[in-house]
């Protein structure tokens, strides 16, 4: 694996979902717990803040109606939630100068100017984490390709339903659209 060489000036954290609704679904995540995958991205939030660099959050706010409403062998269930479902977890220590984007469905570019805003601060390359690797960093990360930004994965900053979910969107899909790489070692090429 080559080095990072992370330009400080075209570089932008986007954290996925980081909210406490879906952190708080810990016992059914994996490879990594809630709490490590928080802690990892509230470091990379405090690092990109201290060098001038974008940090983006990204959650996720949809009621019954107007969520997608395809049809699926599958439905995602909406029971009621709790106020403060979709509040950005608190570790992440959110920030004024932080870009907050929300989004109805599982990627952060479909139906948001996520796009746009990345564009208008110059922004080449995205760092993504969040949860859930396999749905809401996935379908970001497959638009954020398509768009032609350069990409790094922080591994161990995001996680999913089960190990082999979050292994597969690792070692297929990520590999093939960007960089794969632990937090520790972003951090350092900072």
């Amino acid at each position: 694996m080559g080095e990072l060489n992370i330009d400080k000036h075209t570089t932008a954290l986007v954290v996925i979902d980081l909210q406490k609704g879906i952190a708080s679904m810990d016992r059914q995540l994996g490879p990594h717990s809630a709490g490590t995958v928080i802690q990892n991205a509230a470091k990379l939030a405090d690092a990109f803040r201290r060098h001038g660099m974008p940090v983006f959050l990204v959650h996720v706010v949809a009621s019954q109606a107007d969520r997608l409403s395809v049809t699926t062998d599958e439905q995602w269930a909406m029971k009621d939630m709790p106020k403060d479902w979709a509040d950005f977890a608190q570790e992440l220590g959110q920030k004024d100068s932080d870009i907050i984007i929300t989004k109805k469905q599982w990627g952060a570019f479909y139906g948001t100017d996520l796009e746009l805003q990345l564009r208008r601060r110059g922004i080449k390359t995205i760092v993504l984490c969040g949860i859930s690797t396999n749905h809401g960093v996935e379908s970001t990360a497959r638009f954020a390709y398509e768009y032609g930004f350069n990409q790094i994965f922080a591994e161990d900053a995001m996680t999913a339903m089960s190990a082999d979910a979050h292994n597969m969107a690792i070692n297929v899909a990520y590999k093939r659209m960007g960089r794969v790489r632990k937090t520790q070692e972003i951090l350092e090429n900072l």
